[in-house]
């Protein structure tokens, strides 16, 4: 007579984890392309005002940002309240943004300061004289492709 034995459970195998590493890493780099930075720290003021028209700016021509506004409640000690001009991370005065405008313009590939867009995002309480004197200065720089960053109805809704 034969002799049954009992089967004895073969455990499963082991899961292979040799991908999770590429999975990782591929999800890493997706949200470090995907997520934006702030590349500017705001030392103004910046609420800009309400405008019932606007259009977006397209993503793949380069842009110039200006902010003007009065300086933010932790520099007002040291600054005063006037409204100020900023360019990256710096304070600057009126007749340096041709140089400024210039230094960027170096900075752009063959054929692309032809489309360089200077976007000035200034503070509603900003006198429009000082905006003026702005764009006289761009004027000279020969930086004539200008926009105004404003806020639509459409903003004001989703709280921004």
């Amino acid at each position: 007579m034969p002799i049954f034995r009992k089967k004895r459970p073969v455990p499963a195998p082991g899961i292979n984890t040799s991908s999770l590493p590429d999975i990782v890493f591929m999800l890493l780099f997706f949200f470090m392309v995907i997520g934006s930075m702030r590349s500017v720290d705001l030392k103004v003021t910046n609420s800009p005002p309400y405008s019932e028209e606007s259009e977006k700016l397209k993503k793949q021509d380069p842009v110039v940002h200006i902010y003007i506004g009065p300086p933010i409640k932790e520099l007002q000690n040291e600054m005063g309240s006037a409204p100020r001009i900023q360019l990256d991370d710096n304070f600057i005065e009126l007749e340096d943004i041709g140089a400024y405008i210039e230094e960027k313009r170096d900075e752009l590939p063959f054929g692309a300061d032809e489309k360089m867009i200077v976007s000035i995002k200034a503070d509603k309480s900003v006198p429009n004289g000082l905006i003026s004197r702005v764009k006289l200065e761009l004027r000279k720089a020969n930086a004539l492709n200008i926009s105004y960053s404003v806020v639509n109805e459409e903003d004001l809704l989703r709280g921004k």
